[in-house]
């Protein structure tokens, strides 16, 4: 199978799971070191009368003649832009859900103020896009060969040519790494990367990274499981590729890993279990993916999974796969499970 097809597959496959694992595309590592690793020279700069260029984790700079105003981004992404005071004027992606409220995804953003130009996979207004005159195009990528995260394949060459894009990379590295660029991206869009809510933030977030390292040898021996629940299938995350989970794990945290047999089905990304299944592996805390395209613990039916050691304690949080890249949204993130450790009782 080619990457292509392997990537059309396993990304449609992660939606419909409900995305299990920070979601991506599947594509076999092809990219450069410099790319994985955002390049260490990879930042933006400009001000707001001067000429705008910024080093993407594709490693491909756009310059502009000014600082970009007509930003439009991946959901996700401009929730974390506006976190640093950067407000884009369209976005893409779970923006607002069924009852009219804004998707989880989309932070602490005015969803009112900001174009929706789709709201689900696929979905794309070009047209509508193209009234925006924008500046440039923000998304994340969830494999190394520069696929744009929810930009449709088959309109995305009419999308490139209205404007340049900007791509993070948030696979197959740690959380620190794809923070780090969106800073940078955020700071070169003219946030305030001096402001209280920023600088408190990122110490927020370096405490909460030492807590959970610390809760981690405290009560040593909890196993966490991360998984995703859809009607047909539950999903179990293995920790390679996503950025929350490699962070986590660096840090000390002891997850389940499914074997790269059964993850292979998945792209890498994850195994697949039926419901009679759901007990195969034996959890301590559980942490289940609170993306709207997942369905929630509070919402599971399926007996065997109310029969999980973790479930009958009380030991389930939730899992922001598809983390928003700002410290502010972060950093509640780590202590979530911090304390869940900290008060986890074995049960495996």
């Amino acid at each position: 199978m080619s990457n292509a097809t392997t990537a059309r597959l396993s990304r449609r496959g992660l939606l419909t799971a409900g995305g299990v694992l920070g979601l991506g595309a599947v594509l076999a590592a092809c990219g450069s070191d410099d790319a994985k690793d955002g390049g260490s020279g990879a930042k933006g700069s400009g001000d707001a009368s001067g000429p705008w260029s910024f080093k993407d984790d594709r490693g491909t700079t756009v310059k502009l003649d000014k600082v970009p105003a007509n930003i439009v981004a991946f959901t996700g992404a401009a929730a974390a832009l506006y976190d640093y005071g950067v407000q884009v004027k369209g976005v893409f992606g779970p923006t607002e859900t069924k009852d009219g409220k804004a998707d989880v995804q989309a932070g602490d953003m005015d969803i009112s103020k900001v174009t929706i130009l789709g709201n689900v996979w696929d979905q794309f207004n070009v047209e509508k896009y193209a009234t925006l005159a924008p500046d440039v195009l923000i998304s994340t990528m969830f494999d190394d060969a520069g696929t744009l995260w929810y930009v449709p394949e088959a309109s995305k060459d009419k999308i490139a040519k209205l404007a340049p894009s900007v791509g993070i990379s948030v696979y197959d590295r740690q959380l620190t790494a794809p923070l780090q660029r969106m800073w940078e991206l955020a700071e070169s869009l003219g946030g305030d990367m001096k402001a209280a809510r920023a600088t408190d933030a990122k110490k927020r977030f370096e405490a909460a990274s030492e807590r959970l390292r610390k809760a981690v040898k405290a009560n040593p021996g909890i196993k966490v499981m991360a998984g995703s629940a859809s009607p047909e299938l539950f999903y179990v995350s293995g920790t390679n590729l996503s950025i929350d989970l490699e962070y986590f794990k660096a840090l000390g945290v002891e997850f389940i890993e499914p074997p790269e047999e059964a993850k292979a089905v998945g792209g890498g990304w994850f195994e697949s279990l039926s419901w009679e299944n759901v007990d195969k592996y034996k959890a301590d805390v559980i942490m289940m993916d609170d993306r709207s395209s997942a369905i929630q613990p509070a919402d599971i039916t399926e007996a065997t999974w109310k029969k999980l050691p973790a479930v009958k304690a009380g030991q389930v949080i939730a899992r922001s796969a598809e983390p928003i890249l700002s410290y502010d949204k972060c950093a509640p993130l780590v202590e979530s499970l911090a304390e869940a450790i900290e008060k986890a009782k074995k049960v495996s």
